[in-house]
Order: structure tokens, then sequence, then C-alpha cells
């Protein structure tokens, strides 16, 4: 996949293009992003995402610092690459973004600068200022311009349509099977190694300490997780605590996540891994003590064991 900026696009053949925040690339986007391939194939065009950086929440948000993301820049473009895409437009979503009428973006920036042969859209995307650009509007510009449209319906799963929104909010509640079945995988998070306090080692369950790479990224609800870590070009199995460790800490005010690598005894303060969660095991609970908290932890294990066992 070739990603551009806006100043250096070039040699795209017969752009088929789509455009969006993409924000975790779930199974919905991948429906739409089947039929984007699908239309460049038949005008022998390349398929083209159109996406934006930041997050347009975290330019309209009032309160942008308590807003959380599914995925980075990085790793949106990441499962773009991994769902076949040719190539990905990367626009900074400004002020002066913000404020074209839809036509006129699509006019200087899809026409005039991408050379749109057709373009695809979501079944309730909306763009332009004031979020006033709707299919209606999108056709009126096609017939003036001389570019095919087409709408893709949505995607509609036992817990409703599948959402961007509707997988944030069930991370948030600790549905990861929900979340992980509306996205189509298992929602991970890309982190650094940082050094902690060491409690776990002192129970025979040492853990390590991850910081997200990405400050907007949502974490799971509050619990204890089957996870998969992939470190250093390798893939270990292990669990997972997000929370505030209420046996150690009376009061804490800063949400943690620790990993406990199975069979793994290294150093890795510094190093990046990426966490993936498979299955949530129980909620974090407060325990009388550390033995108590040990006990459990042998449970959580052997838990975790049964359920990664041929992943």
């Amino acid at each position: 996949m070739r990603i551009f900026e806006l100043d250096n696009v070039c040699g795209i053949k017969s752009p088929v293009v789509t455009m969006g925040a993409f924000d975790g690339v779930h199974r919905g986007h991948a429906m739409l992003l089947a039929r984007l391939r699908e239309k460049a194939a038949e005008l022998g065009g390349e398929s083209v995402v159109v996406t934006f950086r930041p997050h347009p929440k975290l330019v309209l948000g009032k309160f942008s610092s308590t807003i959380s993301l599914l995925t980075s820049n990085e790793e949106k473009l990441f499962l773009l690459r991994e769902a076949g895409i040719d190539n990905t437009v990367i626009l900074d979503f400004n002020d002066e973004l913000m404020q074209m009428e839809a036509c006129d973006f699509i006019e200087k920036i899809l026409s005039g600068r991408l050379g749109m042969k057709h373009l695809v859209v979501g079944f309730d995307h909306r763009f332009g200022r004031g979020g006033s650009g709707d299919f209606s509007e999108i056709s009126e510009c096609s017939e003036r311009l001389g570019f095919g449209v087409e709408r893709v319906g949505s995607l509609k799963t036992d817990r409703g349509v599948v959402s961007s929104t509707g997988i944030r909010d069930a991370l948030s509640a600790g549905d990861l099977a929900g979340a992980n079945e509306m996205l189509g995988y298992s929602y991970f998070l890309r982190g650094t190694i940082v050094a902690g306090r060491k409690l776990g080692r002192s129970i025979g369950f040492p853990t390590a300490n991850v910081s997200p790479d990405f400050p907007h990224k949502l974490l799971p609800g509050v619990g204890v997780y089957a996870v998969s870590v992939r470190f250093n070009g390798d893939q270990y199995q292990g669990m997972a605590n997000i929370g505030y460790r209420p046996t150690f800490n009376e009061i804490s005010a800063l949400k943690s996540v620790e990993v406990h690598i199975f069979n793994f005894d290294q150093q890795i303060y510094g190093q990046s891994v990426q966490l993936s969660f498979h299955h949530r095991l129980r909620d974090e609970m407060k325990f009388p003590s550390a033995e108590a908290l040990r006990q459990q932890l042998i449970i959580d294990r052997n838990d975790a064991e049964r359920v990664l066992k041929g992943m």
C-alpha cells in the first residue's frame, strides 16, 4: 500500500475512492473496502482511502483530552494495508478543511487533486461544513463533475449496526466478546514497557507495565484478560490486568495496564510490544491479602491457558 500526503499524490491509476475516519477499521468498514477494491478492479483502476489526521473528534471535541479512540494513525494504516488497499491519502484535518462545503471538497480535492473516477460511501456518510454533505448532495456533485458514486449499506449483527461508536461502548463496558465480534479481529494496543513497582514479582507473577504509545487509545474496561503479546517479532501468551491494583493500592488515580507473560523471563524495559485481547476472564477485585491474590492468579493463568490453547 502506498501512503501519500495530499501534496505528493502521484501516479494513481483511475482512482476509486472512499473516505472517512475509519477508526478501528471494523467489519462494517471491511465490507465497504471490499466493494471499493471490487469497483476498482471493474474499472481497471486503483483503490484509494482518503482519511484524516488527527481524527476529527480530536479537533471538533470540546474536551479532546478525554476522547478515546480505537486506533492510532499508524494502527489504522496497518489495518488498511491488511485489507488490501492500494493507496491511502492522509489529509490534515484543520480549520480550513473543516470549513469546506461538501461539493467544494469534492471538486478541489477528490476530483481536482486526485482525479477521482468513482466514489464509494458508507450508508450514513456525511461530510463537509456542518456535516451537510449527504448522499443526495454527493449525487448532484457527481452529475456535474462526471464521476460515479454508490452507497454501501450497513452491516448488522445481533448486537445492531456495526459502528466505531458501538465498539467503543462495548470495550468500555468490558464486553470484549461483542467488541471483537464487531471488529472482526482481537482488539489490540501497542505500547512501551515501563518500570513499575515490581509488586507482581513479589508473589511469583512478574508483570510488565505497558504505557500505550497513542495517548488517546481506548483501554478495555477494568478487568483481567487472556492476551497474546507480540515482542521483537515473536508471539507469547499471557494475561493482562487493566485497572487500579486495589489489593496493593487503597487509592489509585490512574488506570494501569500490566501483563504477565507466560514462560518469559527477560528484562524488556523500553521495548515496544503489542497486546491483543482475546477473552475477558473476570472483574478486577480487591483481595484480603497478597496470598489470596496469588491463589486467584493461579486460577486466572489456568483459565487463560485454556482459552488461548491452539491460538
